[in-house]
């Protein structure tokens, strides 16, 4: 399975992101800027629309692809 980021560059586990827009925390009053950088994303082996990262604030957070560049 191939996973993807918005630009169409594969991803895989490890990689370093960046959020492109930024983006509402669901259940959270926290906002996810634009710019901000997640290092050593994990892939989801049956879903290949959403990584998982980790933030000081928030712990297995999981975002889409289609808002994530490989940095």
């Amino acid at each position: 399975m191939e996973v993807r980021d918005s630009n169409g560059t594969q991803l895989n586990d490890g990689d370093t992101v960046q959020v492109i827009k930024d983006l509402k925390v669901k259940g959270s009053s926290t906002v996810i800027k634009r710019g901000t950088v997640f290092k050593n994303v994990r892939l989801q082996e049956d879903d290949d629309e959403h990584v998982e990262c980790r933030n000081d604030k928030i712990k297995g957070l999981m975002l889409k692809t289609c808002f994530l560049k490989k940095c």
